[in-house]
């Protein structure tokens, strides 16, 4: 049939959800759908059946299609390494590295793989939803294009411009948005919708009328707040906010926020547990010292992210924690900041060097030769799981003698990771462990003895149900599928 756009007047006004949402809603009807996303910029990645990588939200996305996640669907991927300094992912494996200076011209010769992606896709389905980055209205950045209207204009698919109410002054960052950008641009864009709107849609009827008036462009619906988002995948930002913890929540996890924290909806299963209080750990913060376990999850500049662990004197505090007994569990980059040294002697991650780690376990990681992604299936804490591996280097010494996991079709084909001498501390490789609900058992039975109660993966399609229900009732869908129709 076609395709359909959404952008938005800025970062994070919930394009992501909404496109999951959209998928979902017209998986439902019957029609087969794609999710697109021409570059992303996140550090929180999913590994491919195809062996590459893509951005967690189209991982999200794939599965409101209920389809495997490939890595068309998100064709460039930029993953933040340094403040200047990007990964660049293409077709889902490295392909260099992008910095401030050489970024806009780099990107702009990167459309035509980013065609073949959605050509590709679009022969296997009847809609792709598409996802914009950023907004179209930085035109500080509309030469060389690919995310927004460089795509929408090549591959001739019509957009629909998503504000968020919830941050204040909608009216002006939709209709501004026509004031600023190419009329050529703009004669793309074929309506809004409205997102985030608490209380009741009618109060905004005046408002809405007056986008309508103003912009020239057709509203397609106010979709309420949407609570169910909260049950997704994180994607790019840490919301160090979280629900209170009940009062029959007496175990405390506590993960630092280092800058370059990556796969961070490694712990989104946890925020789940009613016997859990996670708690995002900010710049200033001291690691609580009522935790039971610390996570250590993963990290786009290990180097970087442990010298910045040190001059918060977090290191302090984890090694204070299992002196006091606690338990503490690193995920992939969290893993080599467990052992004695990491070093980078041909900057796979910024300069060349070497640093030293928290020396909780006898091992040692060197960043060096190819990066390994790959899905995976295993066993560990006597249990089963599935997951990922994303990473650079290799991790060696004593601990690895016992190792955190077994990986592979038959138990017992590879070790994964290291577990100290006495048993509390734990590092692997392996992204994804804890939405296993056998494994996320035996971690809360062993750390504070309490069970685990959530279905992390029933909870994720009950949410995308939810979502699409809610865009069903207060937005024109029909209008939406028949403007993909007619692309």
């Amino acid at each position: 049939m076609g395709a359909i756009m959404l952008q938005g007047t800025g970062s994070d006004v919930g394009k992501s959800v909404l496109v999951a949402g959209l998928c979902r809603a017209l998986t439902r009807r019957g029609y087969r759908v794609r999710p697109f996303k021409p570059q992303n910029m996140s550090n929180n990645a999913a590994v491919t059946a195809d062996g590459g990588e893509i951005g967690r939200a189209q991982a999200l996305q794939a599965i409101a299609c209920g389809v495997a996640p490939h890595t068309d669907m998100n064709p460039v991927l930029l993953k933040p390494q340094a403040d200047r300094t990007s990964q660049l992912i293409v077709h889902g494996q490295v392909r260099g590295t992008l910095g401030s200076g050489n970024f806009r011209a780099a990107r702009g010769q990167l459309l035509d793989a980013v065609l073949d992606s959605y050509d590709r896709l679009s022969g296997q389905c009847d809609i792709v939803v598409v996802e914009g980055a950023g907004s179209p209205a930085e035109i500080n950045l509309r030469a060389g294009d690919i995310a927004n209207m460089g795509f929408a204009r090549a591959a001739n698919v019509p957009v629909i411009l998503v504000g968020d109410i919830d941050r204040g002054g909608v009216i002006a960052a939709v209709v501004g948005t026509r004031t600023v950008i190419d009329p050529q641009d703009a004669a793309m864009i074929r309506g809004f919708l409205i997102n985030k709107f608490r209380g009741d849609p009618a109060l905004f009827a005046d408002g809405y009328r007056q986008i309508e008036q103003l912009s020239g462009w057709r509203g397609f619906g106010v979709v309420p707040w949407l609570g169910a988002a909260a049950r997704l995948p994180s994607e790019d930002a840490v919301v160090l906010e979280r629900r209170a913890p009940s009062a029959d929540a007496p175990l405390v996890i506590a993960c630092p926020v280092l800058p370059r924290i990556s796969n961070f909806d490694d712990l989104d299963p946890l925020k789940l547990e009613p016997t859990v209080d996670l708690r995002m750990i900010g710049p200033g913060q001291p690691i609580p010292g009522d935790a039971a376990l610390v996570v250590l999850p993963g990290s786009k500049a290990t180097i970087a992210d442990m010298r910045a662990m040190q001059d918060q004197g977090w290191d302090i505090d984890i090694r204070a924690h299992h002196r006091r007994g606690g338990a503490v569990l690193g995920l992939c980059g969290g893993y080599q900041m467990l052992g004695r040294t990491i070093c980078d002697p041909e900057g796979v991650e910024g300069p060349p060097g070497a640093i030293d780690g928290l020396g909780l376990l006898d091992v040692d990681t060197v960043l060096a030769g190819a990066k390994t992604l790959e899905q995976v299936r295993g066993h560990a804490l006597a249990a089963d799981f599935t997951g990922y591996e994303m990473h650079m280097g290799r991790t060696d010494g004593p601990d690895c003698t016992c190792p955190f996991a077994r990986i592979g079709a038959r138990i017992g084909d590879r070790p994964d990771g290291a577990i100290s001498r006495d048993g509390r501390v734990m590092g692997s490789y392996v992204h994804g462990l804890l939405a296993s609900t056998p494994l996320r058992e035996a971690l809360l039975r062993q750390i504070g003895g309490v069970s685990a109660r959530a279905d992390y993966d029933r909870t994720v399609e009950e949410a995308l149900d939810e979502i699409a229900a809610l865009l069903e009732s207060h937005c024109d869908v029909d209008a939406m599928i028949a403007l993909a129709a007619r692309a």
